[in-house]
């Protein structure tokens, strides 16, 4: 059995358990499943796969749009158990995929076609409410037509997707590499076997679809094209529609996210964006789990981790579909280190509360007073020899890195520079977005920074929890071209967190240039990081205390 087989077997065994723990029990029989074709307005037909309980309708329907047809069985497995709790399910397969016609383009025909599927439910009469559902690029079909959804629609659960596009491809001028290579190479339209590793490394990234991957992929060209939020393109044809419909959604959402999920940051934006109308009768869930809900705190097993994506569902539409109810807000989020969960009345977390702790550089200790005497570390970097990624928020593919995971020993390499704090006498709660600011110089005309943010337990046992990743060049929308050797300001911006970090523990901050694959590999070259052609070594400085006080800013609250 492959390690894909593996996973997709203890992956349909943990659905099963989680209909089987939810609230909702069977009692009905499924019917015999049924296939049939929806005419898209173009003429293209595409699959749809019915699942009905075996009583007389209509049934509150679930319904998805699927591209992934390795996962053929896991829709049947969703439409049996939801059958058996009264449900109907339609799952439409993409354009382009498993056995529907039409050309596989990702994104740009969700909206069109997922409109045309909705005609049509509109006239089953075996349909009664419905709610639409998915996870990752199904929650990206729910979004496209959640603005333009027809009166049968009753709610949307979107979960582990967001639409602002450029947040899940880009950190500051890093492209997310293990999201979105690996998903190109995965969703090609054609079979892909070159070696995921070396293609990200390819050089330049431009040509690697040719060059490595046996195709053409102008979709791909065009996201590593355009690193900067505000290039045009994020903001123009499907993203910038995408970007546009949270404003204008009419039917209530539940959006499902993790702090260990790649969309986070996409996710909490689109929430954001929610019209004040909607967003009354809408619910936000912030879990402590991965992209595919399960628990990324590594050698730890807390009891109210509540990592599943099932009965939350399965809550949601009882309420929605079954009941007919209109939900009201509701917001929860879990804290890390506290196992905890919470209620708030709105999210962000509103500012008033909170205090900025700042923790200050100082030759490889974290201080609460600002260093009067200037220092400095220094290390070279050099893109031959990245520093591999060792847990991470900004994951996909490689999935064994998902999370806060144990990590070697401070400055374990000559290029990761470590910095640690005292015990804590006292529990610290970071509800909030961290940042790192840094006062940095280099050798190299542009060159990039990262920083992971740990928490290290008594015995020494190190995890990260927070990481991300800046460069010089485009650490701020108007950054002047940089000059080798000039002192510069960057700021590591990190996704918001819950996060306590118990007494007796010390946080701990690592410095570096590279966390590959979560980031690409930054060649030390300016201009345009795809068509960049080779790499050079940098000799990168660290300033600290004095008029250069690099510092850790935390959001803390209690």
């Amino acid at each position: 059995m492959s390690d894909a087989d593996d996973f997709m077997t203890r992956y349909l065994n943990n659905i099963t358990s989680q209909y089987e723990s939810s609230r909702f029990k069977p009692e009905y029989e499924p019917a015999e499943p049924e296939t049939t074709k929806v005419t898209c307005r173009d003429g293209v037909e595409l699959t749809v796969d019915i699942f009905r309980p075996a009583t007389p309708g209509p049934y509150p329907t679930i319904v998805v749009r699927c591209p992934y047809p390795q996962q053929v069985e896991l829709w049947k497995l969703h439409g049996e158990h939801l059958n058996r709790r009264g449900y109907a399910m339609v799952c439409e397969w993409c354009r382009g995929t498993y056995t529907s016609g039409g050309t596989w383009e990702p994104n740009v025909n969700e909206r069109n076609d997922g409109a045309d599927l909705l005609a049509w439910c509109e006239h089953q009469d075996w349909i009664d409410g419905i709610g639409l559902w998915g996870t990752s690029y199904l929650s990206l079909t729910c979004w496209t037509v959640a603005d333009i959804t027809t009166p049968k629609v009753a709610s949307i659960c979107a979960n582990h997707y967001g639409t602002d596009r450029f947040a899940s491809a880009y950190q500051k001028g890093s492209f997310r590499c293990d999201v979105l290579t690996a998903w190109a190479m995965q969703n090609a339209g054609y079979p892909v076997d070159a070696d995921y590793m070396k293609s990200a490394l390819h050089l330049p990234q431009m040509s690697v679809d040719e060059d490595m991957w046996g195709g053409r992929l102008d979709w791909y060209r065009d996201w590593i094209s355009h690193p900067k939020d505000a290039d045009a393109y994020w903001d123009e044809g499907f993203w910038g529609l995408l970007k546009s419909i949270p404003s204008k959604v009419k039917v209530p959402m539940f959006i499902h996210e993790g702090w260990f999920d790649h969309h986070l940051g996409s996710a909490l934006t689109g929430y954001a964006a929610l019209n004040e109308q909607v967003k009354e009768h809408s619910w936000l869930r912030i879990g402590c789990w991965n992209h595919y809900f399960l628990n990324p705190l590594e050698g730890l097993e807390p009891k109210h981790l509540d990592a599943a994506e099932v009965p939350a569902a399965l809550e949601w539409f009882d309420l929605t579909l079954k009941r007919k109810q209109t939900p009201m807000r509701q917001v929860e989020y879990y804290e890390i280190g506290s196992d905890s969960w919470h209620v708030a009345d709105s999210w962000p977390l509103p500012s008033a509360g909170a205090d900025e702790v700042r923790l200050y550089l100082k030759s490889g200790e974290l201080t609460a007073e600002a260093p009067q005497a200037a220092s400095a570390a220094e290390y070279d970097y050099d893109p031959a020899n990245p520093v591999m990624t060792r847990g991470g928020e900004a994951l996909l593919t490689t999935m064994d890195e998902i999370g806060a995971r144990i990590q070697p020993e401070p400055g374990w390499r000559d290029d990761v520079i470590t910095f640690e704090s005292e015990p804590l006498d006292h529990d610290l709660h970071i509800q909030g977005a961290i940042s790192v600011d840094l006062y940095v110089s280099s050798s190299a005309p542009d060159t990039a920074f990262t920083a992971k943010l740990m928490c290290v337990d008594p015995d020494g046992t190190a995890r990260n929890y927070r990481t991300s990743i800046t460069t010089i060049g485009l650490d701020t929308p108007d950054a002047a071209p940089y000059k080798p050797g000039e002192i510069r300001r960057v700021s590591i911006d990190m996704w918001g967190i819950c996060w306590m970090v118990p007494a007796g523990s010390r946080i701990r901050c690592d410095i570096s240039s590279s966390d590959f694959p979560q980031y690409s590999v930054h060649t030390n070259h300016a201009g345009l990081w795809s068509e960049q052609t080779g790499t050079q070594v940098a000799h990168q400085t660290i300033h600290m205390g004095g008029a250069t006080p690099s510092a850790i800013v935390l959001p803390v609250r209690g």
